[in-house]
Parts: C-alpha cells; sequence; structure tokens
C-alpha cells in the first residue's frame, strides 16, 4: 500500500450551490482509505467548460496531488462538459481505464454506454472521469482501484515491466 494523494473534483451546479447534498466524497474516502491512499483534496465546482479546465491544471500543477478522480458531467446533458475539458488538458490519453469501467458497468446496466468518461495525464499526474452517481462511483472505483497504485508508480518512474509485478 502506498500513500499516494487523491483529489476529488465533483462537478455538478446542484451539489455547487448544495454541498451538503454530496454523497460521492464519503464513497470515494471511503475506498481510498481501504486501499491505503489519501484524499488531501476536494472540491465541488459548477458544470462550467473553463472552470473545469482551470481546477485539472490546478490540481495537476500541484505536487502535493498524484491522481485526481473528478465525478460528474460525463453524460448526455448539455451541461455535460467534463470530458471535453479534460481532453484538452490531458498531455495524452489512457483509453483503455474508461473502456475497462465500462466493461464492468455493463455488467450491471446497458445505460452505463451512454457515459463519455475520459483517463489521462497532465504533468505526470493521472486524471480519471468518473459519472455523478454516487452508485456508479464506488462500483467504477472499486474496479480500478488496484491499477491505480501500479499506474502512479509509473508516471513517478518505476520502469519494471507491466507483466514482471
Amino acid at each position: 500500500m502506498s500513500d499516494y494523494r487523491f483529489a476529488l473534483v465533483v462537478m455538478s451546479d446542484s451539489k455547487f450551490r448544495n454541498p451538503e447534498e454530496d454523497r460521492v466524497r464519503p464513497i470515494v474516502d471511503e475506498i481510498l482509505k481501504a486501499n491505503g491512499f489519501k484524499l488531501v483534496r476536494y472540491d465541488i465546482i459548477p458544470d462550467e467548460f473553463d472552470l473545469i479546465k482551470e481546477k485539472l491544471i490546478e490540481l495537476s500543477n500541484d505536487s502535493d496531488v498524484d491522481v485526481v478522480i473528478t465525478s460528474g458531467g460525463t453524460g448526455l446533458y448539455k451541461r455535460d462538459v467534463t470530458p471535453d475539458a479534460t481532453k484538452e488538458i490531458l498531455d495524452y490519453e489512457i483509453p483503455a481505464i474508461p473502456q475497462a469501467i465500462l466493461y464492468n458497468a455493463l455488467t450491471k446496466t446497458k445505460r452505463a454506454m451512454l457515459s463519455r468518461m475520459v483517463a489521462g495525464v497532465r504533468n505526470f499526474t493521472l486524471i480519471i472521469n468518473l459519472p455523478g452517481s454516487p452508485k456508479a462511483v464506488k462500483e467504477d472505483l472499486e474496479y480500478i482501484i488496484d491499477v491505480i497504485e501500479h499506474a502512479v508508480d509509473k508516471l513517478k518512474g518505476d520502469n519494471t515491466p507491466c507483466g514482471e509485478n
């Protein structure tokens, strides 16, 4: 287990106005603690393209953050712009993370195919978009959590071949 540090950013107009309505943070915090990680930053911001970009840039420039998890804004509503903003700031994408999440999520609901999640790296920081549903966040993060430590190790310079770990 590591002490890698996570940031959680919830994208939601309604939760920005009423932060006490957010049910995602306790779920993320519980999963991270159970896996030896720390939640060091937590923000709720409205579904605004430029604000999302600014927040992701800020967090990926912060040496105290190894991974940024976002929740919300991955659907089909007009204001669901999280993946679009994320793509604009990434150095490169890691398409297999959302593909793996989708693979798992489709075993639970066909509606998962409507999610537009993105994952990638900016400034050696792993960024992963998750849906806004607390249930989906729990299922998705639990599914990928054991791979995140390995990904961060690689971003920090571990050059051991992936198949040998």
